[in-house]
């Protein structure tokens, strides 16, 4: 049997009964609380025919793993949204959309990454095992949704993965503040994967070497860098807008 995960949060549990009810083992929430967003939200969950469960605050928090769950956890089946990114890049039939996060090891970071990603219509995340998050409670509750929708691939050899990207004519675009041209002078409509590291540190040099073009964004202001997730989400939509 496969391994069982938690999710918490109206927007992550929310979003789970919409796409896979299937999946949902049972819905454990706060009886306690009784107010619009519950009931509306214990409507949806019935309409989906899981299995709802009465608890009180410290239960939910403690299947939750936080505080921060506002009254409602489930504990789910995972999801396979792809199995390979070689799988997902074959049955493809817009030019690939890729977000890279090299060094991206906070779990709040990356649920914004992939929220964003979602928004902006990214085809895959992609980052390395070795210097990244997984997908977890917290990664799932900041996303609002988004990893239950938006593939994201850890790869062993990030450098390797960026290279296997280029043979099949995606252009690995990185982001670096010295950079000599801009993200609005590069072509975004063709393949392209767009790679970012974390704030302060960067991509690491392997990276950054691999990258088929540097680009910058461009700082008017006293702060000299974005965070990871703003940063994504400037090049995702400049991405989204030359395509559109």
């Amino acid at each position: 049997m496969s391994a069982t995960r938690v999710l918490f949060g109206f927007h992550a549990v929310g979003v789970r009964l919409k796409t896979a009810p299937q999946s949902v083992i049972e819905v454990v929430f706060d009886a306690g609380r009784r107010d619009a967003r519950m009931r509306q939200f214990l409507e949806r969950a019935r309409e989906a025919g899981v299995r709802l469960v009465e608890a009180d605050g410290p239960r939910v928090a403690k299947l939750a793993g936080t505080q921060g769950h506002q009254g409602v956890a489930a504990r789910v089946e995972p999801v396979a949204i792809a199995h390979s990114l070689d799988d997902l890049l074959d049955g493809l039939t817009d030019p690939p959309l890729l977000l890279v996060l090299d060094g991206v090891t906070d779990p709040h970071n990356l649920g914004a990454c992939l929220r964003v990603a979602d928004g902006a219509g990214a085809h895959a995340v992609i980052a390395p095992k070795d210097h990244a998050v997984g997908l977890n409670a917290t990664v799932a509750k900041v996303a609002s949704g988004a990893s239950e929708t938006v593939p994201y691939f850890m790869v062993t050899n990030l450098a390797r993965t960026l290279g296997e990207l280029k043979e099949r004519s995606i252009w690995c675009i990185g982001t670096s503040g010295d950079a000599p041209r801009t993200l609005y002078q590069a072509d975004l409509k063709a393949p392209v994967a767009l790679v970012l590291g974390a704030e302060g540190s960067g991509m690491r040099q392997l990276t950054r070497k691999t990258c088929d073009e540097l680009v910058s964004i461009p700082m008017h202001g006293a702060v000299e860098s974005l965070n990871v997730s703003v940063a994504s989400g400037v090049c995702l939509y400049e991405a989204l807008r030359q395509r559109t």
